[in-house]
């Protein structure tokens, strides 16, 4: 329901009063209570979707949703923290931005593209997920993969990204330029004589190191090499980029011990 019908003052009826919920479509004391902090705000956006909103407006609903006079649930300050920590996260997911037709207001909101996708679309909230995964720092060599997987061409961001580790293992390690995908990474990390593999590292850790790159480098980049490979899953590319990076600081490691 529209923010703007759905908190307008005046009168409820005695079992809506009762019940603790705003006019029809908002939401009830209890979620707001009881559920986890995503879910809140994406019930909240839902409430949102026709038209703009505003933070002011939504508040003095939830004060007024029983009519004047009426008794306030005795947890009232900790409902108004829960929408404002709701309204938060939406602003922190750009899911909601200032208003281009009220700019001066201020306070006035509306839906940015992917609050409207999200809205329209149940599965696009996947992307608001994957974006999580990726918000912090990763290796300066995924840069291309992340701009690729904000553009959303998550084919391409996933293939950037192993091949970003592909590049700095053969550049660390010292390798010709013949020496590509599984092989340069058996090569490289190789418990008998690899250039990146830790000396002080036990045969069988060393292996596995060997086998993780190996392996990941063979599922995720080499047949994107070869073959058009689908990513229809944001969460999965996203997971794809942060494998990259935790490979790519592995090598960053290897280095170290090389220059010492």
């Amino acid at each position: 329901m529209p923010l703007g019908r759905g908190l307008r003052r005046g009168r409820t009826s005695a079992s809506r009063q009762r019940a603790g919920t705003y006019p029809s479509g908002m939401l009830s004391h209890d979620e707001i209570r009881g559920l986890p902090l995503p879910d809140l705000s994406l019930k909240l956006l839902a409430s949102l979707a026709r038209e703009q909103a505003n933070f002011n407006n939504l508040i003095q609903g939830l004060r007024n949703a029983g009519g004047y006079g009426a008794a306030q649930p005795p947890d009232m300050d900790s409902l108004l923290a829960r929408l404002s920590d709701a309204w938060a996260w939406l602003e922190a997911h750009a899911l909601i931005g200032p208003s281009a037709q009220n700019p001066q207001g201020g306070m006035w909101q509306r839906l940015t593209a992917l609050g409207r996708e999200v809205i329209e679309d149940p599965n696009a909230v996947a992307k608001v997920w994957a974006a999580d995964r990726l918000a912090g720092e990763l290796h300066p060599a995924l840069s291309p993969a992340r701009s690729n997987f904000a553009l959303g061409d998550f084919e391409t961001a996933a293939f950037a990204a192993m091949k970003a580790v592909e590049v700095e293992v053969r550049r660390v390690a010292g390798l010709p330029n013949e020496l590509l995908g599984v092989a340069l990474m058996r090569k490289a990390f190789s418990p008998k004589d690899g250039a990146l593999r830790d000396p002080g590292a036990e045969g069988g850790e060393q292996q596995a190191t060997a086998d993780l790159f190996a392996g990941a480098i063979g599922a995720y980049k080499n047949p994107a090499s070869h073959r058009t490979v689908s990513f229809d899953d944001p969460v999965e590319a996203a997971e794809v980029i942060q494998l990259a990076d935790l490979l790519l600081r592995i090598v960053q490691r290897a280095q170290a011990r090389r220059s010492g």
